[in-house]
C-alpha cells in the first residue's frame, strides 16, 4: 500500500498537482493535514493561487482523499469540496496501523509557528499521539518537516507543499507504504527524511 501525505497547500493548485503527478500518482490513498484552499493573511500569495481550481482538483481526484481541517479552512470550503473536511482530528487504519491527521493547532506551539520550541513541541505531540494510540501522528500547521520516533508512535510533519519554513525553502511531501515513511522535496524529487516503519 502506498499513502500520499501532503499539507498546507493554501490554494496553491499546481504545488498539489505536481505532488500528485510525481509521487501520489500511483497511491492508494492521500492524507491531507489541513490549510487546504485559503492563503492565510501571514502567507504570500504564488502565481499558482487558484483554490477553485484546487477545489476542482480535489473533487475528480480517483485517488480517495483524507483531510484533516486547519485553521485556515472555513466552513465556505465544506461548500466547495466534496471530501469531509474533518475536525480536530482525522482517523485512518491502513497498513495495519492507527493513522492520526490533525492540522496541529491545538498544541501551544502554535502560537508562533514561524519559530516553534522544538522540544516543547515534539513533547506535546508525542504525548497526544500516545493517548489516542497512534502508530502514526501527522501534523501540518509549521511548514516544517517532523520525522520522529517517539514510543509506540512516529510523528509526521509533511512541511508545506507550497509555502515552507524549512532554512532552505524546500517545498516538501511524504510517502508512507508498507515499510517507510520517505519526506521528498517536491521540486525536484530529493530525498529528504526517511524513516523504516
Amino acid at each position: 500500500m502506498k499513502i500520499g501525505v501532503i499539507s498546507d497547500t493554501h490554494g496553491h493548485e499546481q504545488h498539489f498537482a505536481k505532488a500528485v503527478e510525481k509521487f501520489f500518482h500511483d497511491a492508494d490513498l492521500i492524507l491531507h493535514a489541513g490549510d487546504i484552499l485559503y492563503h492565510g493573511p501571514r502567507n504570500p500569495m504564488l502565481e499558482d493561487y487558484n483554490p477553485a481550481k484546487l477545489a476542482e482538483r480535489i473533487n475528480e481526484s480517483k485517488i480517495p482523499i483524507v483531510i484533516a481541517r486547519g485553521n485556515c479552512d472555513s466552513d465556505v470550503d465544506q461548500n466547495v469540496i466534496n471530501v469531509p473536511i474533518q475536525a480536530p482530528f482525522a482517523y485512518v487504519y491502513a497498513m495495519n496501523k492507527k493513522i492520526i491527521v490533525t492540522h496541529g493547532t491545538q498544541f501551544t506551539y502554535c502560537n508562533s509557528p514561524e519559530n516553534p520550541d522544538w522540544k516543547k513541541m515534539i513533547g506535546e505531540i508525542s504525548t497526544q499521539a500516545n493517548k489516542l494510540n497512534a502508530d502514526i501522528f501527522i501534523t501540518g500547521h509549521i511548514h516544517n518537516n517532523i520525522l520522529e520516533r517517539q514510543g509506540n508512535s512516529i510523528l509526521l510533519n509533511p512541511g508545506s507543499a507550497a509555502l515552507p519554513n524549512r532554512k532552505d525553502k524546500r517545498p516538501t511531501i511524504a510517502v508512507i507504504d508498507d515499510e517507510k515513511i520517505e519526506i521528498y522535496d517536491l521540486n525536484d524529487s530529493t530525498l529528504l527524511m526517511s524513516m523504516k516503519i
